[in-house]
């Protein structure tokens, strides 16, 4: 089954079209497509058969599509999750999941304008797994019965407000509007032969910066749910952006970062693309920078 977010209404996806769930339901399924991860098992058991009753099946256009799940409770992250990654970082192979969170307002659809505040701000394609019922102390070998679904995500990073201080911010620095674009459908695992091992990558002015596959992550899916549901409840409709392989632009000699004019375009096999357009936006609040994201002034 595939979902999708077009003009702030929940539709089921197929090959030739779409279906307005409110409506073909009869209004027993919201049209808001954040409010039905509340009622995920139910919607499942009637998407079956309302794919099975052949419902009007209707066009759209990709620029309607926003994100497939447009304001969720929480949102995780799982930082140095390839080893690849890990060792272009010159970093430590973490014992466990490093986690932190983005915050909602960062998300963006699959072919939204994104600002940048600096030119320090970097690409990071991952898989994005979305929680369809609330998951506490779930055991790894469980941790897929409570995925809803899958969705391709960019978690962008201004490198200096992330790195920069006695104490890093990763979740300031990952949380600029825009910074977490999804989409563009959301996909649930069934449709995949092999959930944990999907192909994946980005690309900028058709150069591809990162290629890789799911299947390499140091900790897979279930154990980053495991993990973190051992501390806290993941709650329906809840985000975790499960890490990125390697080919980053600031651990490239000399380091790339996105500038204004570019296309980002990252993609998953068997989910599909964000096309995201950037352009430039307002320098950070403490004072104007320069293009490479440091202060102009003394």
């Amino acid at each position: 089954m595939r979902t999708a977010n077009v003009n702030d209404r929940l539709m089921l996806v197929f090959d030739d079209g779409m279906v307005d769930v409110e409506k073909a339901s009869d209004g027993l399924f919201p049209s808001d497509p954040q409010a039905v991860f509340d009622c995920w098992p139910e919607f499942r058991a009637w998407a079956r058969s309302a794919a099975a009753a052949g419902h009007d099946r209707a066009p759209f256009d990709e620029r309607d599509l926003g994100a497939p799940v447009p304001r969720p409770r929480q949102v995780f992250a799982v930082a140095l999750n390839y080893s690849d990654h890990v060792a272009e970082s010159a970093a430590t192979t973490p014992a466990q999941p490093a986690v932190f969170t983005k915050y909602p307002t960062s998300l963006a659809g699959p072919t939204d304008t994104i600002e940048l505040p600096s030119g320090l701000v970097d690409w990071e394609v991952e898989l994005v797994a979305v929680i369809g019922t609330k998951a506490h102390q779930v055991a790894a070998a469980d941790a897929w019965q409570y995925v809803a679904g899958l969705t391709v995500g960019q978690d962008l990073s201004e490198r200096r407000i992330q790195l920069e201080g006695p104490a890093p911010q990763f979740s300031l620095g990952k949380s600029f509007p825009g910074f977490s674009p999804t989409g563009p459908v959301l996909v649930t695992p069934d449709e995949f032969a092999d959930p944990d091992d999907l192909a994946l990558g980005c690309a900028l002015g058709g150069e591809t910066m990162q290629e890789s596959r799911t299947s390499r992550m140091i900790f897979p899916v279930s154990e980053q749910i495991a993990w973190i549901s051992g501390i806290c409840p993941l709650l329906p409709g809840d985000l975790i952006f499960t890490g990125t392989p390697a080919g980053v632009g600031g651990a490239r000699i000399p380091r790339r970062f996105l500038a204004p004019g570019e296309e980002l375009h990252s993609w998953i096999d068997g989910i599909g693309d964000l096309r995201n357009p950037l352009i430039a936006g307002a320098a950070y609040p403490d004072g104007p920078h320069g293009p490479d994201g440091r202060h102009t002034h003394r």
